[in-house]
C-alpha cells in the first residue's frame, strides 16, 4: 500500500496586516520588508484564537475533498510550534472539535519542518497497515510571540498565522502516493532560531524578569539561517530525487517552506529550475506560517491548476532545530 493525499484544505485568520500597518508599529518600510523577504502582507489571529481554531475549517475542507467524515479518521496528526495550551497538544483539542472521542491524536513539534516530518510519519503508519485514513493538520498562531517593536523588526515582519490540512489515505494505485522522504536535523544550531521561554530550565518557568528580557519572543540569527537554508534545501531535494533515480525534469512542481522569497529564489537558482514555472511561492500574501506554509502553498497551487493527478511533486522544508527534509510524491 502507498500513502497518498486524498484531500487538502486551508484557513487563515480574517485580519490582514500589511507592510504599511507594520510601519506604524516600528521603524520599517514596505520597501525594506519587500526587498529582504518578498512579503507584502500576512494574517494575524484575533485574541483568543488558537491553532486548533484555525485547524478546524482547514480539516473540514480536506475531509470534504477526500469524501470522508470525521468518524472515518483513524488518526489525527497535528503539527504546531505552540499548541493552544502548554498541555495538552492541539491534536486532542481538534479531536474534541471534530466530535470523534477515542480517535488517537499525535502532535509533531519540529517547527518549520513539521509538515515534511509528518508526511513521513503518516506514510509509515499507512504502509505498515496500522492506519488507513489519517487527518494531518499544520496550524500556527505565532504572532503572539513576535516583538512588534523596532528592536524585533528583523524577525517580526516575517511571520503570520494560518493552517493547512491534508487527508492521507491508503491506496494500491501505483501512480499515486508518497514515493520517498528524507529527513535531517543538526542541533548545533538550535539556538539560532528559538523562543527561549517559558522553559523548564527555569523554576518558576515564567517571571517578570523573563518577560522584561523578552525571552518569550521569537529570536533568529537570520544570516546563519539563510546560509544553511540555501545549502540544505537543494541538497535534500537532490538526495530525495537520487534515491528514486529520478531526474528533476520529471518534477512538475517544487513547493518549499515559505520562509523568505530570497531563499526560494536562491534554491531555484542552485537547482537550475525556473522560479515561476516550477518553484511555487505565495509568501507575499501570508509571510512565514512555519509548518503550515507548505500545505497552504500546496492548496493554492492545486486550486490554481499547477498540477493534477499523477504529477510528481517535491516538497521541502528547512527551519528551527535546525531541521530539514524533502518528500517526493505523485499526486
Amino acid at each position: 500500500m502507498r500513502a497518498y493525499i486524498a484531500g487538502i484544505g486551508m484557513h487563515v485568520p480574517e485580519r490582514i496586516v500589511t507592510n504599511a500597518d507594520l510601519e506604524k508599529m516600528m521603524d520599517t518600510t514596505d520597501e525594506w520588508i519587500t526587498e529582504r523577504s518578498g512579503i507584502k502582507e500576512r494574517h494575524y489571529a484575533k485574541p483568543g484564537e488558537g491553532p486548533s481554531d484555525l485547524a478546524l475549517p482547514a480539516a473540514k475542507e480536506a475531509l470534504e475533498m477526500a469524501g470522508l467524515k470525521a468518524e472515518d479518521i483513524d488518526l489525527i496528526m497535528f503539527s504546531t510550534v505552540a499548541s493552544d495550551y502548554m498541555i495538552p497538544g492541539g491534536g486532542c483539542i481538534l479531536n474534541e472539535y471534530l466530535g470523534i472521542p477515542g480517535t488517537p491524536a499525535l502532535d509533531i513539534r519540529v517547527q518549520c519542518s513539521g509538515f515534511i516530518y509528518g508526511l513521513a510519519v503518516a506514510r509509515g503508519f499507512i504502509e505498515s497497515g496500522i492506519y488507513r485514513n489519517i487527518l494531518f493538520v499544520a496550524a500556527e498562531v505565532q504572532t503572539v510571540a513576535l516583538d512588534l517593536r523596532t528592536e524585533g523588526r528583523d524577525t517580526a515582519v516575517l511571520f503570520g498565522d494560518g493552517a493547512g490540512a491534508v487527508v492521507i489515505r491508503a491506496t494500491d494505485d501505483p501512480n499515486r502516493g508518497i514515493l520517498t522522504s528524507k529527513l535531517h536535523a543538526d542541533g548545533r544550531y538550535a539556538r539560532d532560531l528559538m523562543i527561549e521561554a517559558p522553559s523548564t530550565r527555569d523554576n518558576p518557568w515564567l517571571t517578570k524578569e523573563i518577560l522584561d528580557q523578552n525571552k518569550h519572543k521569537i529570536t533568529m540569527n537570520g544570516r546563519n539561517v539563510f546560509k544553511h537554508a540555501v545549502t540544505n534545501f537543494p541538497a535534500v531535494i537532490n538526495e530525495a530525487l537520487e534515491a528514486l533515480h529520478m531526474d528533476k525534469s520529471e518534477v512538475k512542481l517544487v513547493v518549499t517552506h515559505q520562509a523568505n522569497l530570497r531563499i526560494s529564489e536562491a534554491v531555484a537558482k542552485r537547482l537550475e529550475l525556473p522560479m515561476h514555472d516550477v518553484v511555487f511561492s505565495n509568501i507575499q500574501k501570508y509571510g512565514n506560517t512555519t509548518s503550515a506554509s507548505i500545505p497552504i502553498a500546496l492548496y493554492e497551487a492545486f486550486k490554481a491548476g499547477r498540477f493534477t493527478i499523477g504529477d510528481t511533486l517535491v516538497l521541502a522544508s528547512f527551519g528551527s532545530g535546525f531541521t530539514w527534509g524533502a518528500v517526493v510524491l505523485k499526486w
